[in-house]
């Protein structure tokens, strides 16, 4: 497939996205129909069929983006650290940012109302990189694993506290929240050296 050919595809996908986030913003997906996704982002129904099978599967490649978004702002908080304190709100900054700056969509990930299972996609792309990325500091007698599970679906309810909040405190207050929550947890992490970027 020739480069124009590839960007041409992207940008209609992105077009497509788009428009779904948009029209979600007036009403629900069961209530939205392809004709009008398509219509809004300027192409047609073939166009659309030869991407998706039907809007879940176009709402499942926007969650993707944007899980592939948060985990690698998840990243941004450690990447260029040897160690970290769990009290440090730098480090849960970059996660609360991004998902502020596309709330709208976080806010149908987090609550999985739309989408089944986007809250366990929301938790497990953060298991994965905590899995293989980070270890814990200190000795424990809990399993690394099941300390991170804790953790991470813990975190959920805090982020479901926080779409229910309507994103009422900012990202700044929030990591500093979570930092606190943190550090009544685990004292600090290393990063495995070979994950470092």
């Amino acid at each position: 497939m020739d480069p124009t050919e590839d960007r041409r595809i992207l940008r209609t996908k992105k077009k497509l996205k788009t428009a779904l986030l948009q029209l979600l913003e007036e009403k629900g997906l069961h209530e939205l129909t392809i004709t009008e996704v398509t219509k809004h982002a300027n192409c047609n129904r073939v166009t659309f069929y030869s991407h998706y099978k039907d809007l879940n599967e176009l709402l499942a490649a926007i969650v993707e983006d944007h899980l592939d978004g948060l985990v690698n702002h998840f990243r941004k908080g450690f990447q260029e650290l040897e160690r970290f304190s769990s009290t440090d709100v730098q480090r849960h900054l970059p996660i609360f940012a991004y998902i502020y700056e596309h709330r709208f969509i976080f806010r149908l990930i987090i609550k999985g109302e739309v989408l089944p299972g986007s809250q366990n996609q929301f938790c497990e792309s953060l298991v994965q990189v905590a899995a293989t990325e980070l270890r814990l500091e200190e000795e424990s007698n809990l399993e690394i694993s099941a300390l991170n599970y804790f953790m991470t679906y813990g975190s959920l309810g805090f982020f479901l506290y926080w779409t229910k909040q309507d994103f009422k405190d900012s990202p700044e207050i929030m990591a500093e929240k979570l930092a606190a929550l943190h550090g009544k947890m685990y004292e600090g992490a290393v990063v495995v050296e070979d994950k470092k970027q």
